[in-house]
C-alpha cells in the first residue's frame, strides 16, 4: 500500500528551487507557511462559525427576548420543570450545554432531574433598545406559566452568573412560582469584596457607560463587554492564547485534540450578542452601583421586592478562583434571603468563573450533587418516577409457575 502523503510531500519541488538553501539549513519556510495559514484560519474561526447546542433539544417557545429550549425526553407527568437561566453578558447561552462531557444540562439530566429547559437569549435588535429588566421578567413569567405543571404550578430555577440574579429577582417577585433556587457564580451582593467589575463601576461615572451604549445606537455591544473581560487578563487573551495555538499547529503533525478545544472555546467566546441599552444601564446603576436588590429597594413589574421574600430551598455555588464574581458576592445571599439556614446549601469549586458552568471536575463533583439536591427538594408526588439514569431499576419480570421455578444466579 502506498504511503499516505504528509503535509509537505507535494512540495518536494522545493528541493530544486532557490529556497532549498533555507530548507537545507534547518528552516523549512514552506512548512512555516502552511502552519501560518492554519494558524490564521483557526484564530479567525469565530468569524465563520457560531456556537451550537450539544444535547438534542427542541425550541418550544420563542419571544424577542429569548427562546425556550426543552431538553428532556421520556418525562414523567408529575416532574416539576427545571429551568436553566444562562448568563446574558455578551456571550451565547450555549455555555449551559457547552460540549460532550462538559454539559451542565446533560449533567442534571444524568442525575435524574426531569423536565429540563433552558433559556436561549437572542441578540437585541434596535427595536429592543429601550427594553428593561421588567421586559425580561415578564417574558420569563410567560415561559414559566407555560411549562409549570399541575403540581402547584412551580419550577426549579438554576441561574448562572447574570442568570442567577435574574432568577433571584423572579423568585422575590413571584415566590409562589418557585420550588427551589440554584445560584452559581452570581453577584447577589454586588458590594461584597473588591471585584474587578465592582471597581470598574465605582471608578467610572454613569456617563462612561452611557457613552458605550450611545456607540451602539442605544444597544450595548457584546464586543465591548468581552473586551472588558479580556482586559482583566490581557496576557492570557492577547498573547498566551496565540502562543499555545501556534504550538498546536507547528510542524507536520497537529495536536488535533488541543485544536478542537481551542476551536470550541474560540467560537463561543468571540461570538457576541447585543444587549438593550436601557437594560444594561439599569443593571449597572441599580444592581451594581446602588445594590438595590439586597437593600430591598428594587422595583420589579410594579412592585418593590425584597430578597427576604425568597424562602425556598437554595443552593449557592461559587468558584474559589473566580475573578468575575467573588465567592462572597454569592454567599452573602445567605444574609439577605429569607431561606432558613437548614434549607440553604453552599458549595465551593476550586476553579474559576467559566469553569463553574462547563468544567469537567466541577460538573462531576458539584453539579451531580446539585441534581440530587434538586430532586430531594421536590414534593413526593413529583419525584415518584424521577430517578437518576445510573440507578434506574429494571422492570420486574413476570413470575414463573411454582413447579418450574428455579433459583436464578445473581447478576
Amino acid at each position: 500500500m502506498a504511503k499516505a502523503p504528509s503535509k509537505t510531500d507535494s512540495l518536494d519541488f522545493l528541493a530544486f528551487s532557490p529556497f532549498a538553501f533555507f530548507t537545507g539549513s534547518g528552516f523549512n519556510w514552506m512548512q512555516t507557511a502552511i502552519d501560518t495559514q492554519e494558524f490564521i484560519e483557526l484564530s479567525t474561526i469565530a468569524k465563520r462559525e457560531k456556537p451550537q447546542w450539544t444535547t438534542p433539544n427542541e425550541v418550544v417557545g420563542e419571544l424577542d427576548t429569548f427562546k425556550l429550549r426543552k431538553f428532556s425526553v421520556n418525562l414523567s407527568d408529575t416532574a416539576i420543570p427545571t429551568l436553566v437561566l444562562p448568563p446574558y453578558a455578551g456571550h451565547y447561552s450555549t455555555i449551559a450545554d457547552y460540549a460532550e462531557g462538559q454539559s451542565l444540562v446533560q449533567t442534571l439530566m444524568d442525575a435524574g432531574v426531569e423536565n429540563v429547559y433552558s433559556l436561549d437569549y437572542n441578540s437585541a435588535t434596535p427595536l429592543m433598545k429601550d427594553y428593561s429588566i421588567d421586559n425580561y421578567l415578564a417574558a420569563l413569567n410567560v415561559y414559566i406559566d407555560d411549562i409549570a405543571n399541575s403540581q402547584g404550578d412551580k419550577v426549579n430555577l438554576v441561574g448562572l452568573c447574570q442568570g442567577g440574579w435574574f432568577a433571584a429577582l423572579y423568585a422575590a417577585r413571584f415566590p409562589q412560582n418557585v420550588q427551589s433556587l440554584v445560584i452559581a457564580g452570581s453577584p447577589i451582593d454586588t458590594h461584597a469584596g473588591e471585584g474587578h467589575l465592582e471597581i470598574t463601576v465605582r471608578e467610572n461615572e454613569a456617563s462612561f457607560f452611557e457613552r458605550l451604549v450611545s456607540m451602539g445606537n442605544g444597544l450595548m455591544n457584546g464586543e465591548f463587554m468581552v473586551m472588558g473581560f479580556k482586559n482583566m487578563n490581557p496576557d492570557k487573551h492577547y498573547v498566551e492564547k496565540y502562543q499555545d495555538l501556534w504550538s498546536h499547529v507547528k510542524g507536520q503533525e497537529n495536536n488535533e485534540e488541543a485544536i478542537e478545544r481551542f476551536k470550541r472555546f474560540e467560537i463561543w467566546y468571540e461570538n457576541t450578542l447585543m444587549l438593550p441599552g436601557r437594560w444594561y444601564l439599569q443593571v449597572i446603576e441599580q444592581l451594581f452601583r446602588d445594590n438595590k436588590f439586597v437593600k430591598g429597594e428594587f422595583s420589579a413589574l410594579g412592585r418593590t421586592i425584597s430578597p427576604k421574600a425568597i424562602t425556598v430551598p437554595t443552593y449557592l455555588l461559587a468558584g474559589e478562583k473566580d475573578d468575575i464574581t467573588l465567592p462572597e458576592q454569592v454567599f452573602d445571599a445567605e444574609k439577605y434571603f429569607g431561606t432558613p439556614k437548614s434549607k440553604l446549601v453552599k458549595g465551593m469549586s476550586d476553579g474559576g468563573h467559566i469553569g463553574l458552568f462547563m468544567g469537567r471536575s466541577t460538573l462531576k463533583e458539584h453539579w451531580t450533587k446539585i441534581g440530587a439536591w434538586i430532586r430531594a427538594n421536590q414534593p413526593e408526588s413529583a419525584v415518584a418516577t424521577a430517578k437518576p439514569k445510573a440507578k434506574a431499576e429494571p422492570k420486574t419480570a413476570p413470575k414463573a409457575p411454582k413447579a418450574a421455578a428455579k433459583p436464578k444466579p445473581k447478576k
